[in-house]
């Protein structure tokens, strides 16, 4: 991946380096970012985490929307929900836990960020979250009396609590404070509401659907009258198609290469990773409606993730293994290493003097985040394995009954990697060979038990 290198930084930094910025310095810097969530909004992405720390800056002081690591698609006629961001400049919906569509949502944080531009400060900030929280549902704020008058009827329609009320991308392009000095190139014309360049296949597909003649719609658009039912439903067929052919490119080109899918030896991924892969050619080309994930997944020939007992951390994996042994040293448990991170652990009854076993391995989920997996070991498992043999995956966590697995249904470990066995590790107690069979009644409660056990003292 090739990326533009922002030597400019942060806006955050740079507005703590210089304080509030003047009228017209403000004003290019919010008509770029405001061209960048115009941009965004128009390929149905929300970002919802706008704030200057995600704005950087180029060598000429150009505008850069960046961490797109909250950001969702849109679809028509569907809501989002999830609140995140960050408070100071979420909208009042999102903290609140209310629905929202998503544009609404980044025009407010665009709102924050106009008046830090202009301002230095933020318009709802306290130390006290249920405070600020507050200050935030009230939608009250201070107005210096240094801003000019345009420009703070703007933060006010921006700054809405009503999301219906508030302004839209459209309000604010129109607005006078925000047209003096707007470049052409921030807002190009979109030729597909020229009134010089009529789409013949719209043109009849909105007759069809209308029961009207094409003499009608010209007239509308001619007319420019975008509020008539006619030209809405014209420009509607436009933009779906538009919207429907960058979805599919973008799903194409965010899909594996073929040499992936086709790599004998790829190593596996975790199976809580693990997406549905339809039971075909894998070098077909899906349709949308194969790859839209609000699709129910129970069809034949799919493959679904499968649930695991766990702790999920984001520390190194040497780390992560040392914590585990500290714990399992606290708790009396006895474990033996086979290898770095996979460990096969019994803790002893005290009272029926039997053992309960079960095994630790650590699973890498993706590039920042580990799974630490707890399965019980079966009961007639013998424990003659090689030291480095890999453990058998029976893909359920309750899977204290005897069976046996076929390998097809083993699931290879991800392994981290640039990891050594840790100091710690080598201070396990050896497995004995004549271990007691535990009693098939009270090895799944006591399995639990030791999972529990293991969980509290890592949760401290």
């Amino acid at each position: 991946m090739v990326m533009e290198y922002v030597s400019g930084g942060e806006l955050f930094d740079y507005i703590c380096k210089n304080g509030k910025l003047d009228e017209k310095e403000s004003r290019r810097l919010f008509q770029q970012i405001l061209s960048g969530v115009d941009y965004c909004h128009r390929h149905m992405v929300v970002h919802r985490d706008l704030k200057p720390e995600n704005v950087l800056l180029d060598a000429h002081m150009n505008a850069k929307i960046a961490d797109f690591g909250l950001s969702n698609m849109m679809a028509d006629g569907e809501f989002l929900r999830t609140s995140c961001g960050s408070p100071n400049y979420a909208a009042p919906e999102v903290i609140s836990g209310r629905l929202y569509a998503g544009p609404e949502v980044d025009i407010w944080s665009s709102g924050v960020i106009l008046y830090a531009l202009l301002c230095g400060t933020l318009p709802f900030d306290d130390d006290h979250v249920p405070t600020l929280f507050k200050k935030i549902c009230d939608g009250i704020f201070y107005t210096p009396q240094y801003l000019n008058p345009s420009v703070i009827s703007l933060l006010k329609h921006m700054l809405q609590v009503d999301p219906m009320k508030r302004a839209t991308i459209k309000d604010i392009r129109d607005h006078e404070w925000f047209k003096l000095e707007l470049p052409k190139y921030l807002f190009p014309e979109d030729q597909a509401y020229s009134s010089n360049m009529i789409d013949d296949e719209a043109l009849k597909e909105v007759c069809e659907k209308c029961e009207c003649t094409e003499e009608e719609v010209l007239s509308c658009l001619y007319s420019r009258n975008h509020q008539d039912p006619l030209a809405v439903a014209y420009h509607l067929i436009i933009d779906n198609r538009r919207i429907m052919n960058e979805a599919k490119d973008f799903y194409l080109a965010t899909s594996p290469p073929d040499s992936f899918v086709d790599e004998p030896h790829a190593a596996r991924p975790h199976p809580e990773r693990v997406p549905f892969l339809i039971a075909e050619s894998p070098r077909q080309r899906h349709t949308l409606d194969e790859l839209n994930p609000q699709k129910s997944k129970h069809q034949v020939g799919v493959r679904r993730a499968k649930w695991h007992l766990g702790i999920r951390s984001q520390s190194r994996p040497n780390d992560i293994m040392a914590e585990v042994c500290r714990a399992m040293k606290q708790l009396g448990y006895e474990w033996k290493v086979v290898n770095p991170y996979y460990l096969r652990v019994r803790r002893k009854n005290p009272i029926t003097s039997m053992y309960t076993k079960m095994s630790l391995q650590l699973y890498q989920v993706d590039s920042r985040t580990y799974l630490l997996d707890f399965r019980s070991i079966d009961d007639d498992v013998t424990d003659t394995k090689s030291e480095n043999t890999t453990p058998r995956r029976s893909g359920s966590v309750g899977s204290c009954r005897s069976s046996q697995k076929s390998d097809s249904d083993a699931e290879a470990s991800a392994k981290p990697t640039n990891g050594s066995v840790p100091s710690s590790l080598t201070s396990s107690v050896d497995s004995s060979n004549n271990e007691v069979v535990p009693r098939p009644g009270s090895h799944t409660i006591e399995f639990f038990e030791m999972c529990a056990n293991l969980i509290k003292i890592l949760a401290r």
